[in-house]
């Protein structure tokens, strides 16, 4: 990955959907180089998808919790298929410390939420904190583009 390379994730990063003449512009490119380098950056696993931003509370979900979840290791091959295909999972990480699983959710409703972590405790002991508010939201990754 070149200087170049980090310019175009940083600017993809900012607005996935910036068209491809104005990141040209921005990296001092041809538009189909810029398609070319994009290609070979999704090919190489370095960008893995492009995502669209929403306001959860907007579309309904106004609790968001993390639910940290001791599962002992024997189950994680029966958790993981069951985590996935919880829609109201927004992330799960395997992490350190007392507890093994770091679960963010949103739910509409705290009765939701409850009925959820039930399901949940069939696997191991949870703890939850519920959020009132994030000062830092999603951001994206600072890239370095000075060599």
């Amino acid at each position: 990955m070149d200087k170049i390379d980090r310019q175009l994730i940083a600017l993809l990063q900012k607005n996935a959907r910036t068209p491809l003449k104005d990141l040209a512009a921005g990296v001092y490119l041809s538009a189909p180089a810029v398609s070319s380098r994009i290609e070979k950056l999704e090919n190489q696993g370095i960008i893995n998808g492009y995502n669209v931003e929403v306001d959860r509370q907007k579309l309904g979900y106004s609790i968001t919790a993390f639910i940290s979840l001791e599962l002992p290791a024997a189950r994680k091959n029966e958790f993981y298929p069951f985590i996935e295909k919880c829609p109201n999972v927004i992330e799960c990480s395997c992490v350190t410390g007392n507890y093994s699983m770091l679960i963010k959710v949103a739910f509409p409703t705290t009765q939701d939420l409850d009925s959820f972590i039930g399901k949940l405790q069939c696997y191991g002991n949870t703890s939850t904190q519920i959020v009132f508010s994030t000062p830092v939201p999603y951001r994206e990754v600072v890239i370095e583009t000075e060599e």
